[in-house]
């Protein structure tokens, strides 16, 4: 571990929780200390937020970190990790804060301590600001695998906002050292073989709303000549709510896209989104999705070897992970393209 922290300005880029959760994330996993200031200073109310903190620190216990400004509204944290430690862990978000934020954060440094690990993190599993269940574990999880960690994840317990008390289940195989990490090579995302999803309600809802949401979505999927298969279903769940989750699976790759309803929100429109959002991937180019970028960047930065692929259209999440990898790593990382996409993300041989 390096003495002297490598500090990080939390207001850099898109300036949200995603800098703070990749900054602990890499510093666990390099065993580098960071200091991460003006967090989330771009946003209103600026500050920590409960989901925020509980990913820093369930880091901070899975490697025995030092951690110091770890409280609600707080905008600076100090982060001196220790030797991360494999086991079976487990954590309450509180709220309906995203469990699959937390178990991504954790990732990394689970990754890398050279035994296996069980987590279970209590929380919201379907909430607005972050990747469904199904995302992290259906195109996530499969995309992941291409780096040789070992990964699998399960749904305990739906949970919607805002009572959240969802439960997921991820389990990691983790690798002796980075060395044993193989690079991504999604450079494109070859012939589409599938498409499908589910449609699911919270128990207490009606049945129609499932079966509106998966009609609407497999109407407007026929005419645009796209055959699907979409699974209904109903979770028990302390919140009522709804999701639809199509998967596209391609040749060489796997894309992900959902919505999620409210109350007033038409089944109709919550289909509507989500296959809007599978349109306009497959009329673009790009391996994988706008989202995997942004989580896919991390994990690469793990492996010493150049990691190259492609994707629909960069954010401002990633470009901000790429800037946080530099500062970390010293590794040059590119993004190549033109702003609205595609685009090639580059991160070159460690020196």
């Amino acid at each position: 571990m390096t003495n002297q922290p490598i500090v990080i300005d939390g207001s850099q880029g898109e300036g949200g929780g995603q800098i703070l959760r990749t900054s602990v994330a890499l510093a666990a996993a390099l065993g580098k200390s960071v200091r991460v200031v003006n967090i989330r200073s771009n946003r209103r109310p600026g500050g920590l937020r409960p989901q925020h903190l509980s990913a820093v620190q369930a880091v901070a216990r899975v490697c025995h970190a030092r951690l110091s400004g770890d409280q609600v509204d707080s905008r600076e944290i100090l982060f001196e990790p220790g030797p991360v430690e494999s086991g079976e862990y487990r954590f309450d978000i509180g709220t309906a804060g995203s469990t699959t934020l937390v178990a991504q954060t954790l990732l990394p440094p689970l990754a890398l301590s050279g035994g296996d690990s069980r987590i279970t993190v209590t929380g919201g599993t379907h909430n607005p600001w972050a990747p469904c269940f199904e995302y992290l574990r259906d195109v996530f999880g499969l995309l992941v695998t291409a780096s040789n960690v070992e990964v699998y994840f399960e749904l305990e317990r739906a949970g919607f906002y805002p009572a959240g008390g969802g439960r997921l289940r991820m389990d990691v195989g983790a690798l002796d050292g980075w060395d044993e990490m193989d690079p991504f090579r999604y450079a494109e995302r070859g012939q589409l073989r599938y498409i499908e999803g589910v449609s699911a309600v919270s128990a207490g809802l009606p049945a129609h709303i499932a079966e509106r949401q998966a009609a609407q979505a497999l109407g407007r999927l026929a005419a645009a000549d796209c055959a699907a298969t979409i699974e209904q279903a109903a979770w028990e769940s302390d919140s009522p709510g709804t999701v639809l989750f199509l998967r596209a699976v391609f040749s060489r790759s796997a894309a992900g896209f959902f919505a999620l309803g409210q109350r007033g929100k038409p089944a109709e429109e919550v289909a509507d989104e989500a296959v809007d959002q599978l349109l306009d991937f497959l009329n673009g180019a790009g391996a994988v999705d706008e989202h995997a970028a942004d989580q896919l960047i991390t994990l690469a930065a793990l492996c010493p070897l150049q990691t190259a692929f492609t994707t629909r259209r960069p954010t401002g999440h990633l470009r901000t992970n790429a800037q946080v990898i530099r500062q970390l790593t010293g590794r040059e990382t590119r993004i190549e393209g033109p702003p609205e996409g595609p685009a090639r993300v580059v991160l070159e041989e460690a020196q």
